[in-house]
């Protein structure tokens, strides 16, 4: 049996704790920022735990290396 490939989306999308946690960024943080205040600017900036059940199975199909 071959492999399992890692989907490289997923991989630079989510970040896992040596917990097991699943970490994402905040949406909305790509572009038109600009004439945000600032302190919202900063709260794009940290990560937020993913607690859907069913999301965490797809990223654990999708990217199984990060578990390792």
């Amino acid at each position: 049996m071959p492999k399992m490939k890692t989907h490289k989306a997923t991989s630079k999308r989510y970040k896992i704790t040596g917990t097991g946690k699943v970490l994402r960024m905040k949406v909305s943080k790509g572009h038109l920022r600009y004439h945000k205040p600032k302190r919202v600017r900063r709260r794009f900036d940290k990560y937020i735990k993913v607690t859907h059940k069913g999301t965490i199975r797809r990223i654990r199909r999708s990217a199984p290396a990060l578990w390792k």
